[in-house]
């Protein structure tokens, strides 16, 4: 999430937002590449994430959606979309998680409102 901010609001490169985040915080090999195969999956499917999370937060222009929402919505649908081992659960989950921690007071509800529609409409093929 910390990286996809970074690009979205620091108009960071990906690469150098990568780099931050390995200097940064210790990470095993092969935690900082299911991060990067993230990171890389959710910029490449952006313009179909950020259409399908309008469809959901009628309220909310996603422009208008604080950038930590918004970036942690990107990356738990791309999860949920996209991530086969991962139950949609607990990417719901981890994005009210990290909402808590980074978003505003709200953040958590607003991000599980949001997912938890979702997981409905396409239906927990994965419990």
């Amino acid at each position: 999430m910390q990286v996809l901010y970074q690009v979205d609001v620091g108009k960071m490169a990906v690469d150098e937002a990568l780099r931050n985040i390995q200097e940064n915080f210790v990470l095993a090999e092969s935690d900082f590449e299911f991060a990067s195969q993230l990171v890389y999956g959710t910029l490449e499917k952006m313009e179909e994430l950020d259409k399908t999370i309008a469809g959901y937060s009628r309220e909310w222009q996603l422009e208008r959606m604080a950038a930590v929402d918004r970036n942690i919505l990107r990356l738990a649908m791309y999860e949920m979309l996209y991530v086969d081992d991962i139950p949609h659960g607990v990417s719901i989950n981890e994005a009210v998680e990290l909402a808590k921690r980074f978003g505003g007071k709200d953040s958590g509800k607003f991000i599980n409102g949001i997912l938890g529609a979702f997981a409905r409409r396409v239906g927990e093929t994965r419990a």
